[in-house]
């Protein structure tokens, strides 16, 4: 099995993706998107059929207490739209504070803080995915 892990930011779309056997997350790339869900929704469909990806990881931001706002809701529409057009299975993962995390792990290896900007959102899709992947194990 083979999944994909994403982050949907403001702007831009963090990619991961786990090695064939399901277990491994690694970064992939980050897609601009300037809230062209459309266009986005089909790069991400090209990439499932390029990697030959089996299901999706979405990562779902949740307020601190547990509810979700404007940007929760975005994500849950994007799994929708991911649903109708690459009709492969969306999971949603609870994302607080891996934005945080991915910054943190940036940080004590002395990325640049230029550098950071460039691949925090592909960094945060990796976490989203590792955990997922970390639980399905068990």
């Amino acid at each position: 099995m083979r999944y994909l892990g994403l982050d949907l930011g403001s702007k831009t779309l963090g990619v991961a993706i786990s090695d064939p056997t399901g277990l491994i997350a690694s970064s992939y790339t980050i897609i601009r998107h300037n809230e062209e869900y459309d266009r986005l929704t089909k790069e991400v469909l090209d990439i499932v059929l390029d990697k030959k990806i089996d299901e999706i990881v979405l990562g779902l931001p949740k307020n601190m207490n547990n509810t979700i706002g404007p940007k929760g809701e975005l994500s849950i529409q994007f799994k929708k739209m991911l649903e109708k057009e690459i009709n492969k299975p969306v999971h949603l993962i609870d994302e607080r504070l891996t934005t945080k995390q991915a910054n943190d792990l940036l940080i004590s290896n002395d990325t640049s803080r230029k550098k950071r900007k460039k691949v925090i959102d592909s960094m945060a899709a990796t976490i989203i995915l590792q955990s997922y992947l970390d639980k399905k194990e068990r």
